[in-house]
């Protein structure tokens, strides 16, 4: 059983609100801070666990494993920092800091033995945690390019370096921003009433770093609730690629192969196991299984589960799930990425202190 504390009560929250309803067995929440007080009546009213007035009332009351800090970015640094002072661990929302002086803050308390992770989750989708795990067997060689239109600045910066296994290489950035014209898409609060054509924005940037390594970011802020942009992904390693689902790699030099990624859930046509995500298939192999299941959860739930589980562990001594330093450094590249489009020339990256 994982305990946990929420600071902030954003849309954000209710991901993690929703996962300890849905696996009771595995967490549990132990308050949440609310600063106003009927929005904190409602809360309570909604998930039925306590609520506190500021973060020192919740540590005061409470001793949970960690604390979940979910809040605008403005108090991101405060509410860590003020995590480090009490000891306790803290899973950062990203980014953990807006700008590069206040991820140098959040590396000093590191190196002064804070326990900070970062909830960085696309990596551990079920569909993206499959796809790693063909890229780590070799089957494509060593990954050389990787193209990801899947989630904006940071998010899509972070998948680009774990596909390439990129750590703190600096990188040489090119970038623009794009309008072109789409019909509005569905937001947070759902589809629209009606149809209209809007701007829509996309970010191109092409990163090539020092070990000769590229990476293209592509991304349009629709994606992520569109009916009509999808997310796209492809690796290239010297033996073969990852095109989405598909996957293509050599045998030997005169036959390749063509797989494709088989997503596993229970509950449909007749089956009585109820409904949740199993996993993912390569061909006969089972290249991710959903550590949560049976729990009924969204891939991105999924993902924020292991988050919750995975900084547990590493407040026990356990290895990290995202460190403060990546994170650090995928807003950082964010950031320069964002000054090559505003500029139109291009950027060199620098080594950063947390990258020591």
């Amino acid at each position: 059983m994982i305990t946990f504390g929420v600071i902030g009560a954003g849309w954000r929250t209710d991901f993690f609100m929703r996962i300890a309803a849905a696996l009771p067995d595995r967490f549990a929440v132990s308050g949440v801070v609310i600063r106003n007080a009927d929005k904190a009546t409602a809360f309570t009213g909604r998930w039925n666990v306590p609520t506190f007035g500021t973060a020192e009332e919740m540590l005061d009351a409470t001793t949970p494993d960690l604390v979940v800090v979910s809040v605008p970015w403005g108090v991101s640094v405060s509410m860590l920092r003020l995590c480090a002072e009490r000891g306790v661990p803290a899973l950062g929302e990203t980014p953990p800091a807006p700008d590069v002086e206040g991820l140098n803050e959040l590396a000093t308390l590191v190196r002064q033995n804070a326990k900070i992770q970062v909830a960085e989750q696309y990596f551990a989708q079920p569909l993206h945690a499959a796809r790693l795990t063909v890229v780590r067997s070799g089957r494509i060689g060593t990954p050389s390019q990787a193209q990801v239109s899947v989630a904006h600045g940071y998010h899509g910066i972070s998948l680009m370096r774990k596909y390439l296994g990129i750590r703190f290489e600096n990188a040489t950035i090119t970038a623009r921003r794009v309008v072109s014209p789409i019909v509005n898409s569905p937001g947070r609060e759902g589809p629209p009433e009606t149809e209209k054509v809007v701007d829509s924005g996309q970010m191109l940037a092409h990163f090539e770093f020092e070990n000769g390594k590229t990476g293209l970011f592509d991304f349009t802020g629709d994606q992520y609730f569109s009916f009509i942009r999808g997310p796209r992904l492809l690796v290239r390693g010297e033996r073969g690629e990852i095109e989405n689902e598909t996957v293509r790699f050599l045998l030997d030099a005169t036959a390749g192969v063509r797989l494709s990624l088989q997503r596993e859930d229970t509950g449909h046509l007749g089956n009585l196991e109820g409904y949740h995500h199993r996993g993912y298939t390569l061909g006969a192999e089972y290249v991710y299984r959903n550590p949560f299941a049976p729990g009924r959860l969204a891939d991105d739930e999924i993902a924020i589960a292991a988050a919750l589980a995975g900084t547990a562990a590493y407040a026990q001594g356990g290895p990290d799930f995202y460190s403060l330093a990546d994170a650090a450094q995928d807003r950082y590249l964010d950031i320069r990425m964002e000054e090559a489009a505003r500029t139109g020339a291009p950027v060199t990256t620098d080594t950063q202190a947390w990258a020591e």
